[in-house]
């Protein structure tokens, strides 16, 4: 405590927001130089710097869901190799058994050093567009075992001493259907890791190793006050909320994720052990992800503005149950896990909204919708394309949803239609809103997105992972649940497919594919909505007149005007 007393909070200040620099400089490298679509332009990512301990420093504006794994990859590395981590060596795993989330998204670490001294390690995540396995993009829903996923590596050296493993890169080269597509993805995520260490090596140098070391612990410490002292505000008490994915991933059927959470004096304990046993299909979690996901909710819920460090997730404890869609054990199948992710999310949400009522916002579309086509161009070459499909916002306290912006829990973002036609393919024949897809309230659930794609290449794998065509995303405060997701698959001779929610199928050229997402749920009374915010929406084609004057008792004139229907 005596070093402590030493440190001068405007310089703690100063350090904080240049490590943070340092982190959202990664994610712009790794924006600039990445070359498959879904790190590129979906932007599902992130970048993180840690101290020489491992504890999180700072993190990038990029996937919430990913950071809160970084502790366990970075305690797995840490047992692995300890005293023998060396400089300019760089680490890479995907291992889901051994601090990974699921095959797809690699970690890539790199330990920091002023001469021989360890000072800390630069470290990304990235959602790679293919990693092998049984179909293009690896991310099938009815992969039923971690062997039809895709190669699996342990923590690995990708560089020792500045110097590439090649044996590695050959592994890796034999086991993805486009090396250079992955090859670029990881070249990005190291220069990410390089750029980060001078800048590293650089703020150490001007503050002394030492010294950078006691600011580095003090931040930390910081933010772990601030979020317990803003928890003990909270209400002592203990909520329960459950609700449920609509597929094992295989077939339609209920999966319930339930949710204990507790207050106690400043702490929060999220208890996940009453969710569904592991199920047939590819959603089951790791215990880092749904921590992760835990982490997000309550860092939500927070009204105080605290520094990205490991800090935060002192105060909140996460139980798990081993076999459970939350803990996965061998020989588990986990890449599609992410849709489970955001249903902890809201499972938790939906306790705190009981504990919180003034602070949590009904669900939003239920996590970003993934379609994957895989097929080969007509001059022969093999292509991947990995679509993100993100977009709404449940009703909050304050305000509407939003429209069209990602899940708050992703950040990643919708593929520019002029990418996806000039690289791929496809042609995206339809992007956009769909009018009365949002929960009613005082305050309205954000619209649907509507995306549709025609396919131009025979024989192409389509993989679908969307939700939330069973269960609506719940309004909170009387508000009213979004609409359901749909998938439709339309042939060039007019008749017409609904798919599940989650499949992997083989379409031909000419085959349309329509996907709709949930719209977000509302919050509050919808009698009591401003009925000149409700003429706004209907003016502005996001609510018909008669959905006006249905789900809120507004009259909408065909001049603007409104009023309040009589009773």
């Amino acid at each position: 405590m005596a070093t402590r007393a030493r440190v001068d909070p405007v310089t703690l200040q100063i350090v904080g927001n240049a490590l943070a620099s340092i982190a959202d400089e990664m994610a712009t490298t790794i924006c600039r130089t990445a070359h498959s679509t879904v790190v590129r332009d979906g932007m599902d990512f992130s970048a993180v710097v840690c101290d020489a301990k491992g504890r999180t420093v700072a993190q990038a504006v990029s996937v919430p869901f990913h950071l809160g794994s970084i502790p366990a990859a970075m305690e797995r590395l840490l047992e692995h190799y300890g005293k023998r981590i060396r400089p300019s060596d760089v680490y890479v795993m995907n291992d889901p058994f051994d601090g990974g989330m699921h095959l797809q998204d690699i970690f890539v670490f790199k330990p920091v050093h002023l001469g021989e001294e360890l000072i800390g390690f630069t470290c990304t995540t990235a959602h790679h567009g293919d990693v092998g396995g049984r179909l293009p993009g690896s991310s099938a829903c009815d992969n039923t075992e971690i062997f039809q996923e895709g190669i699996r590596m342990p923590w690995l050296r990708l560089y020792a001493e500045g110097e590439p493993v090649e044996d590695v890169f050959k592994l890796i080269e034999a086991n993805v259907r486009i090396p250079r597509m992955t090859f670029g993805d990881l070249g990005a995520q190291v220069a990410a890791c390089s750029v980060a260490e001078r800048a590293l090596v650089a703020l150490a140098e001007r503050h002394g190793v030492e010294p950078l070391a006691e600011l580095m612990d003090a931040l930390i410490d910081y933010t772990e006050r601030l979020v317990r002292q803003e928890i003990a505000s909270w209400p002592d008490v203990t909520a329960s909320f459950t609700d449920h994915l609509g597929s094992d991933g295989v077939d339609v059927c209920d999966v319930p994720i339930t949710a204990h959470v507790t207050i106690a004096d400043d702490e929060v304990t999220a208890d996940l052990t009453d969710s569904a046993p592991m199920v047939r299909g590819s959603l089951n979690s790791t215990r880092s992800f749904v921590q992760a996901c835990v982490y997000q909710a309550v860092r939500s819920a927070l009204t105080v503005d605290v520094p990205n460090t490991a800090g935060a997730f002192r105060p909140i404890h996460i139980l798990t149950k081993p076999g459970t869609i939350a803990e996965v054990v061998m020989p588990g199948a986990s890449s599609m896990r992410g849709v489970t992710g955001f249903r902890v999310l809201d499972a938790v949400n939906g306790a705190l909204a009981q504990l919180l009522p003034d602070r949590v916002a009904a669900a939003g579309e239920g996590g970003n919708t993934l379609a994957i086509f895989g097929a080969e161009r007509p001059e022969g070459e093999r292509f991947i394309f990995y679509e993100l499909i993100v977009g709404t916002w449940g009703g909050t306290p304050q305000a509407d949803g939003n429209d069209g912006l990602t899940n708050p829990a992703s950040l990643a973002a919708n593929i520019p239609v002029e990418v996806a036609e000039s690289e791929y393919p496809i042609v995206v024949e339809r992007y956009g809103l769909v009018p009365d897809s949002g929960g009613a309230g005082l305050h309205r659930g954000g619209l649907a997105i509507e995306r549709v794609w025609r396919c131009l290449t025979p024989r192409t794998s389509l993989i679908v992972r969307s939700d939330r065509a069973k269960h609506p995303p719940y309004g909170l405060a009387g508000g009213s649940p979004g609409a359901l997701s749909v998938n439709r698959l339309l042939h060039p001779d007019g008749t017409e497919e609904i798919l599940p929610p989650m499949f992997s199928i083989e379409i031909e050229a000419g085959d349309v594919y329509d996907h709709r997402t949930a719209g977000g749920g509302g919050w509050g009374d919808p009698f009591e909505r401003d009925p000149a915010a409700v003429a706004a929406d209907v003016l502005n084609e996001k609510v018909s007149r008669e959905a006006a004057l249905r789900l809120y008792g507004v009259v909408v004139a065909e001049d603007g005007t409104a009023e309040r229907r009589s009773v």
